[in-house]
């Protein structure tokens, strides 16, 4: 039988963003355990309408793929702020900071990273998209 993990990433990962304050209007699901991921990383948010996540991270080692699959979305990439619509991919690579957000009918947004750091690799900035 073959070796492998099925999961929903909304009903079957837990909404982490409780856990982590990322405040109101935002799922978090980081689905990178409950799939037994070994070398990469796989996220679901979903964001309410003009929702931005207030801190911007890095990865020194991950570089990471963020996916709009409804709505409108923001990405803040150092000084540049890109706007995304369904089906529109942006890679981010290793090094560069970098947060999210919606637009005003909000977003639904897949992240895959790699390699699987384990987070081990990242740095965190408050305050880098607010407002």
């Amino acid at each position: 039988m073959a070796d492998y993990t099925l999961l929903n990433l909304r009903t079957g990962v837990e909404d982490m963003a409780p856990k982590y304050q990322m405040g109101e209007g935002i799922e978090a699901h980081f689905a990178r355990q409950p799939l037994n991921l070994e070398k990469s990383g796989l996220s679901y948010f979903k964001l309410g309408p003009d929702y931005r996540l207030g801190f911007g991270h890095t990865h020194s080692d991950q570089e990471e793929i963020y996916l709009v699959i409804s709505g409108t979305a923001r990405v803040k990439i150092d000084d540049e702020e890109l706007e995304l619509g369904a089906l529109d991919a942006v890679r981010i690579p290793a090094g560069v900071r970098h947060s999210m957000g919606a637009g005003p009918e909000g977003a639904e947004l897949i992240a895959f990273g790699a390699p699987n750091t384990d987070n081990k690799d990242v740095d965190m900035q408050p305050g880098f998209f607010e407002g």
